[in-house]
């Protein structure tokens, strides 16, 4: 069975291979819009640091300079497989320990997700990649989502936590399963949290995830809210600054913990 297929006793056949004296970054950012990947590369002073590799196309990564820090970032593709190998990918080919990713997803809960960042806490795994990365169970952890919630409190951005349900299958979730996994705490719903999660721990980087709601879910019908650009949407350039913003606060954290541990 799918659940069964975690193997940390032996080898992997494909193993990828961590290179020596490449780029180094602070923090690596990971989108999933094309519009977000070309407002950066027109507004901010982007570097190429690194090429990722595959049938589909070539994958850049770009390096930029913010508030002192060094800040990588690429755009991926949607869902759990694609996700996943490129994180494998940029982390042979750029030297970084902390990843954030945001994008958008489906909200299940209006009443309490309205107009806020969710963040997820948990991520029922509904996919297949992570029972490669993690022992089988129904959720896996989201390690630093309180991390995420302190940053979003600092900055005075109405957030919600809860969990989320990362499903391979976007076109299958049925108003059953909607119905379950919403009365087990879930607010919202995608296709790459539970999976990068369990690489993240797997390959001991930390992970950290926001989402913006796009289609609503809990409503008599589907509503699928899209909207595209600098408007609000999971396309609004905003999410990314707030991702680089995340980046100096994770980093600073970091650095505050450790002096704190020589003392």
């Amino acid at each position: 069975m799918i659940t069964n297929s975690f193997d940390n006793q032996t080898a992997a056949i494909i193993e990828p291979q961590r290179k020596a004296g490449v780029p180094s970054v602070d923090v690596m950012i990971i989108t999933f819009s094309y519009i977000i990947e070309e407002y950066i590369k027109e507004h901010f002073n982007c570097t190429q640091i690194a090429t990722l590799y595959s049938a589909t196309g070539l994958t850049p990564v770009y390096q930029i300079d913010y508030k002192g820090k060094k800040i990588g970032f690429y755009k991926t593709y949607i869902g759990a497989p694609c996700t996943v190998g490129l994180v494998e990918d940029v982390l042979s080919e750029v030297d970084t320990d902390k990843i954030i990713m945001f994008g958008g997803a489906g909200c299940l809960d209006k009443d309490i997700a309205r107009g806020k960042i969710m963040i997820p806490t948990e991520a029922y795994r509904d996919e297949g990649t992570s029972y490669h990365y993690a022992p089988a169970a129904d959720y896996i952890t989201l390690k630093n989502s309180h991390v995420v919630a302190d940053f979003m409190k600092q900055v005075n951005i109405p957030y919600v936590l809860g969990k989320t349900w990362t499903t391979d299958a976007i076109y299958r979730e049925t108003r059953g399963n909607f119905e379950k996994r919403k009365q087990d705490g879930c607010i919202a719903v995608e296709m790459e949290c539970a999976s990068v999660q369990a690489v993240c721990d797997f390959r001991g980087v930390e992970f950290y995830n926001f989402l913006k709601g796009g289609d609503l879910l809990d409503a008599p019908e589907w509503d699928p809210r899209s909207e595209f650009g600098n408007n609000g949407s999971q396309h609004d350039p905003r999410y990314f600054m707030m991702a680089l913003d995340l980046a100096c606060f994770v980093t600073n954290s970091h650095i505050r913990i450790a002096n704190r541990s020589l003392n």
